[in-house]
């Protein structure tokens, strides 16, 4: 699937739940389904700046495409990075670069997380496109 079609699935799902609170059980439940970083990344480098919780984030490159990992010490917030994984995982670093995030604001999530969460989820945007960035570069 590409990136758009992920994201549109992401918009789908969240627009039959009725309220936000319905929302964030959504959320922390797919943080469940975060595939976990090796304990070896979970390093001071792979640590997200700018969150209020520990958020790791490990990529790397597996037959052309960047495959993310992740873990935080918060359960939103590894519900959130879920999200996040979900649409830009197992893409090529091309397609992650030029795709954009306007599905975060379809669902409402940085309209209705504080201020500091909002701010962790546009540093964990930044880190995933940072790193296709890294292998766009590498492969160039």
């Amino acid at each position: 699937m590409t990136i758009k079609e992920i994201q549109n699935d992401i918009v789908d799902e969240f627009s039959m739940f009725d309220d936000w609170m319905q929302r964030y059980e959504y959320i922390i439940e797919l943080g469940k389904t975060l595939p976990l970083i090796d304990e070896q990344y979970k390093i001071d480098e792979n640590i997200i700046k700018g969150c209020q919780s520990k958020v790791w984030v490990h990529g790397e490159e597996q037959g052309g495409n960047i495959v993310f990992t992740a873990d935080s010490d918060a359960v939103l917030t590894k519900g959130i990075i879920a999200i996040l994984i979900r649409a830009f995982s197992n893409q090529s670093s091309k397609d992650i670069l030029e795709a954009n995030t306007d599905f975060i604001d379809e669902i409402g999530l940085k309209e209705h997380l504080s201020p500091t969460r909002a701010n962790g989820l546009v540093s964990m945007i930044k880190q995933i496109k940072m790193y296709a960035l890294a292998f766009e570069s590498k492969n160039n």
